[in-house]
C-alpha cells in the first residue's frame, strides 16, 4: 500500500497535466471538497494515493474574519498536501476579499469560491448555489479577488438554480472573463442536489467556450467512468466525491473490487491513527465512524456486527473488533 509519497508516482508525474495560473497540477483525478469529509486526515490519505490536489472543505467567510471554534481544524494542511486550495462560502463581495486576503497569510497556493453547495442553510442566506442565480455578483467576485489576491482564484458551480435555470455558461464566462483560473463543474442543478440525472454534455460546453482548465464532476464512480468523462467531455480533470469514501484507492486508478483485503485494512488502521492524533481521541473516533461504514459496505456486514463496530468508543476497541470481523471474512472468503 503506497499511501507515504504526495506525488503520483507514475511517469507522468514529472511533466504538469496543467497549470492553475502559474501552479502546477500533477495528475487527473481530484478529490471533491465535502463538507464534514475532506478534512486533513482524508485528504491526506487522498493525496498520498494519488489525488492531485487538496480542496479543503468550505471555510465560512464570517467565520474566518469572526472567529470559530472549528476553524483551525478546517484551514489545517500540511506540505505534502500542495497544491493547496482553501475553499471559501460566502454571498457578500466585500468580506469574501476580506476574508481571501486572510486566509492568504495561511500561505494556500488557490482560493476556490463555492458556488455549489445546494444545503438549505447556505443557499437561505444567498450563498454557495444560490450565487448561480446572480451572475454579475459572481463576476463582481472574481474580479475583485482576482486583482487583490497573487494567487489564482478558481470556482466551482453547478448547472444552475434547477431545469429552468441553466446558465451555467453565462457564469462560465464571468468566471474567466474576471480573472478566474479554473472552474470545476458539478454536472448538476441545485434542485437536483445528488439525485436525477447527470448532464456531462454541459461540462463538454463549458471545456469547448472557455480557456482556463475545466474540472468535471458528478456520478463518477468507476474508473471505467473516469475515462469516460475525459474522453466525451475533454475535461483536464475528474473530481470524485462521494465515491473515493468507499474507494480512496480510485486515485491509484484501482475500482474498489481490486482492492486486497489487507490494504483496507491497514488503510483503516492509518485513517483512524490520523484521525485520533488529529482530532483526539474521542472526537477521531466518533468523527471516523462514517469513513468506516464506508470502508465496510462492500463487505456487507451483518446489521448486528456493524451496529457494534461503529458505538466503541476508542481507537483500540474498534482495531481490535475490526480485526476479528475482517478474519472472519476472509475465512468465509476461503470456505
Amino acid at each position: 500500500m503506497e499511501v507515504k509519497s504526495g506525488m503520483p508516482t507514475t511517469s507522468t508525474a514529472l511533466t504538469p497535466t496543467f497549470y492553475v495560473g502559474n501552479v502546477p497540477v500533477y495528475g487527473d483525478l481530484v478529490l471533491a471538497p465535502m463538507d464534514g469529509i475532506s478534512d486533513l486526515p482524508f485528504r491526506q490519505l487522498a493525496r498520498a494515493l494519488g489525488s492531485a490536489m487538496s480542496y479543503t472543505e468550505f471555510i465560512n467567510g464570517v467565520d474566518v474574519i469572526h472567529g470559530h471554534p472549528l476553524l483551525e481544524k478546517r484551514l489545517s494542511f500540511i506540505e505534502e498536501e500542495r497544491p493547496v486550495v482553501y475553499q471559501l462560502l460566502d454571498n457578500d463581495p466585500g468580506r469574501l476579499l476580506e476574508a481571501a486576503l486572510a486566509l492568504r497569510q495561511r500561505n494556500p497556493d488557490i482560493i476556490d469560491i463555492n458556488m455549489g453547495c445546494y444545503a438549505r442553510s447556505v443557499v437561505g442566506r444567498g450563498a454557495g448555489a444560490a450565487l448561480l442565480r446572480e451572475p454579475g455578483k459572481i463576476a463582481a467576485i472574481f474580479k475583485s479577488l482576482s486583482q487583490a489576491l497573487d494567487i489564482p482564484v478558481t470556482g466551482k458551480i453547478r448547472l444552475g438554480w434547477d431545469e429552468n435555470s441553466l446558465n451555467y455558461l453565462e457564469v462560465a464566462h464571468a468566471v474567466e472573463d474576471n480573472g478566474g483560473k479554473l472552474l470545476a463543474v458539478h454536472a448538476r442543478t441545485r434542485q437536483q442536489a445528488y439525485g436525477g440525472k447527470v448532464d456531462w454534455e454541459a461540462i463538454t460546453r463549458v471545456k469547448a467556450a472557455l480557456n482556463i482548465p475545466v474540472i468535471g464532476n458528478g456520478d463518477v464512480q468507476t474508473l471505467e467512468d473516469v475515462e469516460r468523462m475525459k474522453a466525451q467531455t475533454g475535461c483536464d480533470a475528474v473530481m470524485i466525491g462521494r465515491a473515493a469514501i468507499t474507494n480512496p484507492w480510485i486515485f491509484q486508478r484501482l475500482d474498489r473490487a481490486e482492492v486486497p483485503l489487507e490494504t483496507v485494512r491497514l488503510t483503516i488502521h492509518l485513517h483512524l491513527e490520523r484521525m485520533t492524533a488529529f482530532y483526539g481521541q474521542d472526537r477521531g473516533v466518533i468523527q471516523f465512524r462514517k469513513f468506516l461504514k464506508k470502508y465496510l459496505t462492500p463487505y456487507h456486514l451483518e446489521t448486528e456486527r456493524m451496529t457494534h463496530l461503529l458505538t466503541l468508543e476508542t481507537s483500540g476497541e474498534v482495531i481490535r473488533y475490526l480485526d476479528e470481523v475482517l478474519k472472519s471474512i476472509i475465512a468465509e472468503q476461503m470456505s
